[in-house]
């Protein structure tokens, strides 16, 4: 929960923790499960097929409010992998073991910075294809008869951007499952379980509003002003 968490072992100069060897493992079982989803697609899904499907439409409705439905359809698949990712990365709280056995994913800030940077790098490659270096850069001087003092502010806000995600996702899931740890000191028997029913609940909407807001981001990047 809220201990630090000190290396299992070290692959040369980097520490392997608990936290990143929970994600290893939802990685591998996401990838499994996603190959056994699609090995095998037919024009009358069975269950496993169906299921994907019902989970791609939803999310295709969900950021299809922001983006036009170009950068949509080549956006989603980082979309709904970042919402997987760190929904499962979030539910593994609800699990037995939690804290003592494996570690919450999201509940440390190197996963976190990672989600965070990644967001970072897909959006400036988003910007870049769709507008170019030049435009980009003009993007981030506008408007342009301020550019001198429009061009620093403008880097400063892409810069603090991965770090605003990584901090609200790692603060708000620490933050949660140390609340659930301590209630459960407290009254055992009641309050843990109406606070797992809580943490179902708040593990979706921080998926939801981490790939929104990068949602929202992309849009920026690839929107063309007339």
């Amino acid at each position: 929960m809220g201990e630090v968490h000190n290396a299992l072992f070290s692959i040369g100069p980097l520490e392997v923790t608990r936290p990143v060897v929970t994600m290893w493992v939802i990685i591998a079982v996401l990838g499994l499960v996603s190959f056994l989803a699609t090995r095998r697609l037919k024009d009358v899904p069975g269950p496993v097929q169906n299921a994907a499907e019902f989970l791609v439409d939803k999310l295709r409705g969900l950021y299809s409010d922001g983006l036009n439905r170009d950068a949509l359809n080549r956006y989603l698949p980082v979309l709904g992998t970042f919402f997987i990712f760190i929904i499962t990365c979030n539910y593994t709280g609800l699990l037995p073991g939690a804290g003592k056995l494996f570690a919450v994913p999201t509940a440390s800030l190197s996963v976190t910075a990672g989600l965070g940077v990644s967001s970072f790098l897909i959006s400036f490659y988003a910007g870049f294809r769709k507008r170019g270096i030049w435009g980009y850069i003009k993007a981030l001087m506008s408007p342009l008869p301020l550019f001198i003092l429009m061009l620093p502010l403008n880097l400063i806000e892409q810069l603090v951007r991965p770090v605003s995600l990584a901090m609200r996702l790692y603060g708000n899931i620490l933050g949660e499952e140390t609340a659930v740890e301590q209630m459960g000191h407290v009254l055992p028997l009641v309050l843990p379980v109406i606070m797992q029913v809580l943490s179902i609940l708040f593990g979706a909407i921080q998926a939801i509003v981490f790939t929104k807001l990068v949602a929202a981001y992309l849009e920026e990047a690839t929107e063309i002003e007339e």
